[in-house]
């Protein structure tokens, strides 16, 4: 990647990106996700209606936080957000359709994700989404997300050689969602099995770190802004896809599990922080991955820029309500941050800062 172009991009320190976040990212997020929630209102089949318009009430975060990518290079920001906020919004509403759904086919989440592949892949044709399911008339909504991703990818000039490191992400995701929504007495040996196929890619991590490194959209997102430089080449875009899965991926998802373990439990679902033998397993691993991070981000252009994403997950995390009610959560959260670089401190302050006036 041309280094110093980047360098020239990126916002420089915390105060710096939080400044183009509220300034140029969160309105037009909101811009976005209003637009896709009038269109998700118009949906014909009550059931994707509902999940379609909860996907964006609850989850539009997401979006928020996947967009702070576009922040590194602002003049591509009108291609960049409406892509990251339609590719994370298809990841979002598929969530929903396969997490609140009686259906436990795996055809049916297989098809279902298929959108996020093409979304990624402008050449194929389009497949029809909802064949194994008997909601299927959402007029026409999942298509317009899935073309405007491939719109938007189509503006990105160094695209080529992104694509097939974007696809392998994709391709991963697709796979756990397929396995960890299936019948519950089946999930944790289907995903055991399907680790044994990748387990030479992650050598270092367990089987519920690596599961949970192919639940991120940040791998993607990082790609997506790559792609929007014309000199990226093939050992760039293989670099940063190396610097991002899997231990950027995995802390993320191992954060979002970790909060949720309460609210998980009570629902039955799968939680991959439950597979640690005790709580000071997990927090070395943790532990660990936090750092694993660190250093893979050191090894591409703008790594402070990259130090910021890690930090900024771990205070969004770490700030949420929910680990002030978990006690294990709560304590396990204290060691990570006992020894905070003041760039987490601020956007722990931050982020608080955010939740407590979001509805302002």
């Amino acid at each position: 990647m041309n280094n110093q172009e980047l360098s020239r991009k990126v916002p420089r320190g915390p105060v710096g990106l939080m400044s183009r976040v509220y300034k140029y990212i969160l309105p037009e997020v909101a811009a976005e996700l209003d637009q896709w929630r009038r269109d998700a209102e118009q949906i014909p089949d009550e059931e994707l209606r509902n999940q379609a318009l909860a996907s964006i009430d609850t989850k539009r975060f997401h979006c928020q936080g996947g967009a702070v990518y576009a922040a590194a290079n602002l003049p591509e920001k009108h291609v960049l957000i409406p892509l990251i906020v339609a590719f994370q919004t298809i990841s979002d509403y598929l969530d929903n359709l396969c997490d609140r759904s009686t259906s436990l086919d795996p055809k049916d989440f297989r098809q279902l994700h298929q959108s996020m592949l093409d979304a990624v892949i402008p050449d194929k044709e389009l497949e029809d989404y909802y064949a194994y399911r008997s909601q299927k008339e959402d007029g026409g909504y999942l298509v317009r997300l899935v073309m405007t991703c491939r719109n938007c990818i189509g503006q990105l000039q160094g695209y080529d050689p992104a694509q097939p490191y974007i696809k392998d992400l994709v391709s991963l995701y697709t796979d756990l969602q397929v396995h960890k929504h299936i019948h519950p007495d089946l999930r944790e040996s289907a995903l055991l099995e399907w680790w044994s196929l990748h387990a030479h890619r992650t050598p270092h991590l367990r089987w519920n770190e690596f599961a949970a490194a192919t639940g991120s959209t940040l791998g993607m997102f990082m790609l997506f802004l790559a792609a929007s430089d014309p000199f990226l080449d093939d050992q760039d875009a293989s670099a940063i896809h190396a610097s991002y899965f899997p231990n950027v991926c995995s802390l993320h998802i191992m954060l979002d599990y970790l909060i949720d373990q309460d609210e998980d439990k009570a629902g039955g679902d799968l939680n991959f922080c439950n597979y640690y033998e005790d709580a000071e397993t997990m927090l070395d691993r943790l532990t660990s991955i936090v750092e694993w991070a660190r250093k893979d981000v050191a090894a591409i252009p703008s790594t402070e820029f990259h130090r910021m994403i890690i930090e900024g997950l771990l205070a969004l995390y770490l700030s949420d309500p929910k680990v002030s009610e978990q006690e294990l959560v709560r304590t396990v959260s204290k060691r990570l941050m006992k020894r905070s670089p003041m760039t987490r401190i601020f956007f722990l302050m931050n982020s608080r800062w955010i939740r407590k006036h979001k509805n302002d």
